[in-house]
């Protein structure tokens, strides 16, 4: 049943990206649909990941371990950042236009 939730979490984060996408697509900015969608989907893995991912390891190493799946997840706030951040460019009057 958790693969089910997982792959609905994936076709979910999916949907929303390939709407902010179509969003940029209609307006004729670079970095549409399935590029959207794609970086949606791997930000949705790397959160299940985080969240589901290690927990194993309890069971077989150290059970003394302390897990602390906010760190992927900031990780991935990073990354998502950092793509915003180069969608941004300066012309040439030093304006900042998106």
């Amino acid at each position: 049943m958790a693969e089910l939730d997982w792959c609905l979490r994936m076709l979910l984060a999916a949907f929303c990206g390939g709407l902010i996408g179509f969003e940029r697509k209609s307006k004729a900015k670079s970095a549409g649909i399935r590029t959207h969608a794609l970086i949606a989907i791997g930000a949705a893995m790397a959160m299940v990941v985080s969240n589901y991912g290690f927990f194993d390891l309890l069971q077989v190493t150290h059970s003394n371990w302390g897990l602390d799946p906010s760190r992927i997840a900031a990780q991935v706030v990073s990354g998502i950042g950092f793509l915003g951040a180069g969608t941004i460019f300066i012309s040439r009057n030093s304006n900042i236009i998106n």
